[in-house]
């Protein structure tokens, strides 16, 4: 993502990491961008509190920093057109309702203001899935949406143009228990409302391990994780919050000729 800002020419005051956790890429984004002001928005008080403070010299200096709020990207306590760059990377699936975060994403950007976003896609994790599909019991494995749908939620709150495509990605693990502590190291884990409260019984668990075990290539444990990669920009409105049509009525010396 930091490697297609290259192609894209902007230059933003203020810029909102949606979904930020520790915010790993913001003193990147404010070096490319100087002076420009971050603020980064995760549900998790624990992930903000993680933030690299800015260094003296560039508080002395007067430098854009970083502002850390705690809220939901879906409902954000921001306010309209208050952004040049809304950054979500890796956040978006994590969100109750990706398309209130989306609509939340084009309130809070400026005119000609530009959204850029990664999030994964539905072949993620596709082998664990399969693995659970003949298991009793709630949903153990997340579904992504699709890229294609990304992009008509995009186009659904007034964004236009959007450029959307894929990247997978295949690790591979010594073995199931390899796999599933890179998951809980990384957050990967469980957050479905729908998923069982109860503990996963082991004949259900022996019966996942069979499964992956089919699998398994060369000795090793295949997990594909399927990167969407999206960018659009927030155009002129064209219609009203209340769904009236704009009519620019400035003249236009051209239509006289």
């Amino acid at each position: 993502m930091l490697e297609r800002l290259d192609y894209v020419k902007l230059a933003p005051a203020r810029i909102l990491d949606a979904g930020c956790g520790p915010a790993p890429q913001a003193a990147r984004l404010l070096r490319r961008y100087r002076g420009a002001h971050l603020v980064g928005v995760d549900l998790s008080i624990g992930m903000l509190q993680r933030i690299a403070p800015p260094g003296l010299l560039d508080r002395l200096r007067g430098k854009g920093g970083t502002t850390a709020v705690c809220a939901d990207i879906g409902r954000l306590p921001l306010a309209s057109r208050s952004f040049s760059l809304v950054w979500s990377n890796m956040g978006l699936h994590w969100g109750e309702d990706p398309q209130a975060a989306i609509c939340e994403f084009h309130r809070v950007l400026e005119v000609d203001g530009l959204l850029m976003f990664s999030t994964l896609g539905p072949d993620t994790l596709k082998e664990l899935r399969a693995a659970f599909a003949d298991v009793p019991g709630a949903a153990r494995v997340h579904s992504f949406i699709d890229m294609h749908d990304l992009g008509d939620m995009l186009v659904a709150a007034g964004f236009a143009a959007p450029v959307m495509d894929t990247e997978t990605i295949t690790l591979t693990y010594p073995g199931i228990d390899a796999m599933v502590a890179d998951l809980r190291a990384t957050g990967q884990t469980c957050a479905l409302e729908r998923r069982s409260p109860g503990l996963f019984a082991p004949a259900h668990w022996e019966r996942v391990r069979v499964a992956l075990g089919r699998s398994m290539q060369d000795g090793r444990l295949p997990a594909t994780i399927e990167v969407v990669y999206g960018h659009a920009w927030k155009p002129v409105p064209r219609r009203t919050a209340e769904g009236h049509a704009i009519v620019n009525l400035r003249s236009d010396s051209r239509s006289h000729r």
